[in-house]
């Protein structure tokens, strides 16, 4: 049974998809996702366990071993996040329930479940590639579904976001697979595990203009400035819990991808200082654009774009400080991005408008206020909360690593984090925070035709959001065994050993 567990992560959400498109009850539908999403969890929860313990698991798919058959693999770094990505995946999906019975939008489903399922199908996909042409198609999964999400009851707007984010999506993709076919031509494999000491043999030049086009490549998917222009302008657009699985998944992939492929295919002894440049330029200058924003989504667009940049202060480092510091940070960032893009739909729902000056103290009821100010908080790297805890390590691995790149780094983050709060401070005088008693609201503006809000619904969005600040905290409480295992996770990447002896069964020889 436990042979088995690398390839249900990707197998179930499939043949829930499949089985979404019958002719079901919509409370079956809505059953079936839930259920299959849980087992999902159980599934995944378990391996990383397994590979917490034994080492790396790997399925050759058809019984066929690498380099010719597909291969799956799960080491402590994809079984986490696979872990924590499917773990949002069923509170966004549960708020996303909560809000299509809240405004009795039933219809939706006949859509919204197959292709949400198979957005989770590709995201366990891209974390459980052994080769690069599986990943290229694991971010086709992921494009196919998410155009599908984010055009649902599309008006003008969202559609040409829509657009937008389908042809940046293709245009990356067509150069991935230009890469794959390049990289399959110079070395004779795709396979992760043979590609590292095989690209090793190749000339400097061409070994290195491989890792700068995957840079690009990845940094287009992963919002890198300057390739991050259609995030901000295609999220925001969305439904709040379809903005939310975005925000929280699909940019950690292209992270995972990055970290995956970098240390695997292109180790490094110091300091990246190209990737250290970007992770500088990213954190700054998308902190200064949420600053300038006056839409909440978009505010938290950006916000989510600088981010990226501490992720990369790991990465560039390339030892075991960074990695770990990286790695923490993803699993934080996955879980408190979500929960404050529910929480600003949330408000955004009450008040009918994301512009922070028309949000009002009506949009925050006591329990709103909490769920909004705990991740913002964390997010701002306030103690002591899961964002303060992973920035500490971003920044304890730059002083520990020294050098003019490292305190820039150090340096970018410390600020980011300052601009960050004072960006989170604007949200809150503007939609949380108490008004005088002699203020005067005018009540939220609801369209004439808007069905009457169901209780029951509201309830289910409100535990989602709930769940997602619950799961911020158990972050920060169980700091140490997760640093430790981060840590584990980040010697793997830097000594792949195993994970080349798993996939290619040298062990077995």
């Amino acid at each position: 049974m436990t042979a088995a567990l690398p390839v249900l992560p990707v197998l179930l959400p499939v043949l829930g998809a499949g089985l979404s498109l019958l002719r079901l009850p919509h409370a079956v539908v809505r059953a079936l996702s839930t259920g299959i999403l849980t087992a999902v969890l159980v599934c995944e929860a378990a391996l990383l366990v397994l590979a917490d313990t034994r080492g790396p698991q790997a399925l050759h798919v058809g019984g066929w071993p690498a380099p010719l058959g597909i291969t799956l693999v799960a080491d402590r770094l994809s079984a986490l996040l696979l872990t924590v990505s499917t773990l949002v995946a069923l509170a966004v999906l549960v708020f996303a329930i909560g809000q299509g019975t809240a405004e009795e939008r039933p219809r939706t489903a006949a859509l919204f479940h197959p292709a949400y399922l198979l957005l989770v199908t590709g995201v366990s996909l891209a974390f459980l590639s052994g080769d690069l042409f599986n990943l290229f198609v694991a971010f086709e999964v992921m494009l196919a579904a998410s155009y599908v999400l984010i055009t649902l009851d599309a008006d003008e707007n969202r559609t040409r976001a829509g657009m937008t984010y389908t042809i940046v999506s293709l245009t990356s993709s067509l150069l991935f697979l230009s890469l794959v076919a390049l990289v399959y031509a110079a070395t004779g494999t795709v396979t992760l595990a043979q590609l590292g000491p095989r690209l090793a043999e190749l000339p400097d030049g061409l070994r290195g203009a491989f890792a700068l086009l995957l840079l690009a490549v990845l940094g287009i998917k992963t919002a890198i400035i300057p390739m991050h222009f259609w995030l901000p302008d295609s999220y925001p657009t969305a439904p709040a819990p379809i903005t939310a699985v975005f925000a929280a998944l699909l940019t950690k992939v292209g992270v995972y991808a990055l970290l995956r492929t970098q240390t695997l295919l292109f180790p490094r002894t110091d300091v990246w200082i190209l990737l250290a440049c970007a992770a500088i330029i990213t954190m700054l200058v998308g902190i200064l654009g949420a600053i300038a924003q006056d839409d909440l989504n978009r505010l938290l667009s950006f916000t989510l774009v600088s981010h990226i940049g501490f992720m990369l202060f790991g990465l560039a480092l390339f030892d075991t400080r960074g990695l770990t510091g990286c790695i923490l940070y993803v699993v934080h960032h996955i879980v408190v991005q979500a929960a404050l893009f529910l929480a600003a739909g949330l408000a955004v729902r009450r008040t009918g408008t994301a512009a922070l000056h028309r949000l009002t103290r009506r949009a925050s009821p006591g329990v709103l206020v909490v769920l909004f100010a705990i991740p913002a908080m964390s997010l701002s790297g306030i103690p002591p909360f899961s964002g303060f805890i992973a920035k500490l390590a971003l920044l304890r691995a730059g002083v520990a690593q020294g050098g003019p790149a490292a305190y820039a780094l150090a340096a970018a983050a410390l600020l980011t984090s300052l601009l960050t709060l004072y960006a989170m401070t604007r949200v809150w005088t503007s939609a949380f925070a108490a008004r005088s008693p002699d203020h005067k609201e005018a009540a939220p503006p609801t369209p004439p035709d808007a069905p009457p809000a169901r209780p029951r619904g509201t309830r289910l969005m409100l535990a989602a959001a709930a769940g997602m600040t619950a799961a911020g905290l158990t972050i920060a409480a169980c700091a140490g065994p997760l640093a430790r295992l981060g840590e584990r996770a980040a010697e793997d990447l830097l000594h792949p050993q195993a994970y080349r002896s798993v996939v290619l069964g040298e062990g077995e020889r």
